[in-house]
């Protein structure tokens, strides 16, 4: 069989693969890059993209039907039209996928394959019976949600699929209570589902801090949402039109049954059908691919990128990927792995921000810091939105007066932790912001105000 070779082989099309391809062939590189399914990876397609689409209508919804207290009251029905929504989510998702072809087709030096690559040795895949060779090799092939034991035997429904009904789910139950299982739980609630999530721990969001996920089950439960703490999930089955849940629980019922079940139990690297097992590349015990500070693996030809990697899970760190392999490869300033700071936020409503260190891992490490807090009940501007539930939490070294970190939940929290982002990246001290004047009224303008007197932390 006649090899076709390239300079430079990119198995994905997630966030981290096309701007490589591209900056490749600006420099003149021959690159194929490979996709087996849809372009522009889990965000663009199952990800951000639609998921973003479904929660702005679901905000829609509440606030047609919750208006009242701010003076705005709606007569008649408010009905949620799931097709519509969807059609709209396909639409949109159907532009980035033609802006992706439209670029990774008409650019020179790039050649976009379409099927699944296999390694047959440690420069050459096969994909659809042929073979393609390169002296790099670039993997960028995200994830998928995990499925546990016993849910074999019923038509789970994973973030893939859920994205495809076209009629509102009666009950959904969820397993689990991660920001994924959160995000959906909250939007089909408004949708008009009745809504079940099952969380094994004994929180929702188990990275946080826990006044922070007390305070969304809080807010869950006043939208009607049930959650179920402590319950693991041993198996579902069919029960007629059901889909009856068995749990191991300390409390409330053995079983629970639901018209639908949404599978939210974390994800796991696409990397089990790539035949890494004809190379040397090395992966953790979860599956990810083992990298370097500059995402180089164990052989100094293959770099792993986005998801499968296992250094972040989200289409931000998936493209500060191609910007580390970027540089290294073409820029003055070589970036690194270890110069960024974990940030991502939940989508809920009200959103979750996070960046650094919680409270918790501060404790952890035996870092002395100093706190600020606020709770949004407090914040002119919320009040004035009618939107005050969350709080507002900084952390700051006590020697250095630099940031560790901060989680922000509350009204466009997604956005202001972004003045915190950059504070950190800038090696500031957080007394920069504290004599900043901020613009009245915003939410953001209580940031200098909650840090003019941080407490110590006991």
């Amino acid at each position: 069989m006649a090899t076709k070779n390239f300079d430079v082989i990119i198995i994905g099309t997630g966030q981290a693969g096309p701007p490589l391809a591209a900056s490749l062939a600006k420099n003149g590189i021959k690159t194929a890059i490979i996709e087996k399914g849809n372009l522009g990876g889990t965000c663009v397609n199952v990800g951000c993209t639609p998921t973003k689409a479904y929660v702005a209508s679901a905000r829609r919804a509440f606030i047609a039907k919750n208006s009242e207290p701010l003076g705005v009251e709606v007569k008649g029905e408010i009905v949620v039209n799931l097709k519509t929504i969807k059609a709209r989510k396909d639409e949109i998702i159907q532009d980035s996928r033609d802006g992706l072809h439209k670029m990774l087709t008409e650019t020179e030096n790039i050649s976009l394959i379409k099927g699944t690559a296999k390694f047959v040795d440690e420069h050459t895949v096969s994909v659809n019976g042929e073979n393609y060779s390169a002296e790099k090799i670039y993997i960028n092939v995200g994830g998928r949600a995990r499925i546990p034991e016993g849910f074999s035997n019923v038509p789970f429904l994973t973030n893939i699929s859920i994205l495809e009904l076209e009629e509102i789910p009666e009950h959904l139950i969820i397993v689990g209570g991660g920001y994924i299982g959160l995000e959906f739980g909250q939007m089909f609630r408004r949708f008009g589902s009745k809504v079940t999530i099952l969380e094994s721990g004994d929180k929702l969001l188990k990275r946080e801090d826990d006044e922070f996920a007390e305070e969304i089950a809080a807010i869950f439960k006043k939208e009607g949402i049930d959650i179920r703490l402590n319950s693991e999930c041993i198996s579902a089955k069919k029960k007629g039109d059901q889909i009856e849940v068995k749990i191991e629980c300390t409390e409330g019922a053995p079983t629970l049954t639901g018209s639908h079940i949404l599978i939210a139990a974390g994800r796991i690297p696409n990397t089990d059908d790539l035949g890494l097992d004809k190379t040397k590349v090395k992966l953790d015990k979860r599956g990810y691919i083992k990298v370097n500070d500059e995402l180089q693996t164990n052989l100094d030809h293959i770099w792993a990128l986005g998801d499968c990697n296992g250094e972040g899970a989200f289409t931000h760190t998936a493209y500060n990927d191609f910007q580390i392999v970027n540089s290294q490869l073409f820029q003055e300033k070589k970036r690194k792995l270890s110069d960024r700071f974990l940030c991502y936020a939940a989508f809920i409503d009200p959103p979750i921000a996070r960046v650094g260190m919680n409270e918790k891992e501060i404790r952890e490490k035996g870092i002395k810091a100093k706190i600020a807090t606020r709770p949004m009940s407090k914040v002119a501007r919320a009040k004035e939105m009618g939107e005050t539930q969350g709080m507002l939490k900084i952390l700051i070294d006590d020697k250095t007066d630099k940031v560790l970190g901060a989680t922000f939940l509350g009204t466009g929290a997604d956005e202001y932790i972004h003045t915190i982002i950059d504070l950190m990246y800038a090696d500031a001290p957080y007394t920069v912001i504290r004599d900043a004047v901020h613009i009245h009224p915003t939410v953001s303008e209580l940031i200098p105000t909650m840090l003019e007197n941080p407490k110590p932390m006991e």
